[in-house]
């Protein structure tokens, strides 16, 4: 404050201004780092976020690969002893089963609230149409080639279903697989070739089931996955009326071709494993139904696929045991390890994480951004 020799006075307002002017430019100051600060908070919190969910979808993907790998496992060396090491005369039959089985856990599912999906309606073959048929064949003939064949060259032949759902996924899905991905299927393909062509135990019937089966696991696979994502009836949907559309022409086709006769005339019933192990067929069949649709759901079709030739790494072993049907010779025993060496490489391809460009897509950023 200044005195004038006058006596008045006068006040000089110049530095009070220029302090409000600096605090407020420190407040502003103050004021922008913070909302930096929360800014960058938030987006921390969203990157967690994403990171928790990539990991759920991770789990997801492993545990329904898994459950898939075990549930084909079990059923394969159970399939096998039925029919093989106890001479059950008709796999049509053993399918038949598996059907009844599929309807009665999922209607009972359905009645104790365990499980949902829609009710019947006219429409409902036209939604889910070719699958039941599809379901169907891939039954019967995956458990005729069962019967026929050596589990070690049953193995080998399933391989080449892995490029027929190559082909189909790019085909109707639009799906185009990487070159990792097409070398590993090339040489499990490859190795499945060299196998076969020293089969010492060659059963041109077995042959033709398997390479049938092939084509319907390839159109299944390709089929729920475009059902799942397009129509509102669900994983538990397809299952039950796949089975329930297909009981009646199994049942049809059962008595046509005189193996429920045989089936019934069968003389192991009597004996309590022999049942449990046809009860456990039945109803590892459900099983099997429903971890296949979860794998494709949280997977691709190609990959439901692979994981199911990947488990043949064991029935191919055990397969020179049970049964009692294998032949051994070294070149069938190269192209097998060949091909079982190329299902570890699509694994590897298949579910490694690429964590690092998602963590750079979902980077917070504050650039041209006013706070």
């Amino acid at each position: 404050m200044n005195v004038s020799r006058g006596g008045n006075t006068t006040l000089d307002l110049q530095p009070l201004l220029t302090d409000s002017d600096d605090s407020k430019e420190q407040e502003e100051k103050i004021g922008g780092s913070g909302g930096v600060s929360l800014h960058n908070g938030s987006g921390s919190k969203e990157l967690s976020h994403r990171e928790r969910e990539d990991s759920a979808v991770f789990i997801k993907k492993i545990g329904s690969a898994l459950f898939y790998g075990l549930s084909s496992f079990m059923i394969t060396v159970v399939n096998k002893t039925v029919l093989t090491s106890y001479h059950f005369p008709s796999f049509l039959f053993l399918s038949l089963g598996q059907l009844t089985a599929s309807i009665v856990v999922l209607g009972i599912g359905k009645r104790l609230k365990l499980v949902s999906f829609p009710p019947l309606q006219r429409n409902t073959f036209a939604k889910i149409f070719p699958l039941p048929l599809i379901f169907l064949g891939n039954m019967m003939f995956g458990l005729g080639g069962t019967k026929t064949l050596s589990l070690p060259m049953f193995a080998a032949l399933r391989r080449f279903s892995i490029l027929m759902t190559m082909l189909l996924e790019l085909k109707i899905l639009g799906l185009r697989p990487s070159n990792a991905v097409q070398i590993s299927v090339y040489a499990m393909i490859g190795g499945a070739l060299l196998a076969a062509s020293d089969d010492l135990s060659f059963n041109m019937r077995g042959y033709i089931y398997v390479m049938i089966t092939n084509a319907l696991t390839a159109s299944n696979g390709v089929y729920v996955k475009k059902k799942l994502d397009t129509s509102e009836i669900g994983k538990y949907g397809l299952m039950y009326y796949n089975s329930l559309f297909m009981f009646l022409p199994a049942l049809a086709l059962n008595y046509a071709t005189g193996d429920l006769d045989q089936a019934l005339n069968y003389g192991q019933w009597n004996d309590s494993v022999f049942v449990l192990q046809f009860l456990l067929s039945c109803v590892m069949g459900f099983i099997l139904s429903y971890s296949t649709i979860l794998c494709t759901q949280f997977n691709s079709a190609l990959t439901t696929t692979i994981v199911g030739c990947l488990k043949n790494i064991c029935v191919t072993y055990l397969g020179m045991f049970i049964g009692g049907d294998y032949v051994f010779s070294w070149l069938n025993c190269i192209g097998i390890n060949i091909s079982v060496l190329a299902s570890l490489l699509y694994t590897y391809v298949t579910f490694r994480r690429k964590r690092a460009p998602d963590k750079q897509a979902h980077l917070p950023s504050t650039r041209g951004e006013n706070v």
